[in-house]
């Protein structure tokens, strides 16, 4: 089992210390890139694939790189539809 089909596993158990750091290497590793939503997006950020136009808009969460079980659970049903999950 690979290092991200790992982060996916740990992803699908939505635990309460899955830091951003994590979502950002697992959506990096699918194609995604990560923008910054405008010139004053403050913590909004948008994760783009230009191999086929999707694209899933994830609030950086501060101080703390801990994300919330919210985001977690969009973040998942976002990446089943993709089948990616």
């Amino acid at each position: 089992m690979s290092k991200i089909d790992k982060l996916k596993a740990r992803l699908l158990t939505v635990p309460k210390d899955f830091t951003y750091s994590e979502v950002r290497k697992l959506l990096n590793s699918l194609g995604f890139v990560e923008y910054n939503k405008g010139k004053t997006s403050g913590s909004r950020v948008i994760f783009y694939r230009s191999s086929d136009g999707k694209k899933i808009l994830l609030h950086k969460h501060h101080p703390s790189d801990i994300v919330k079980i919210g985001t977690l659970k969009n973040l998942i049903n976002f990446l089943k539809e993709l089948g990616e999950l």
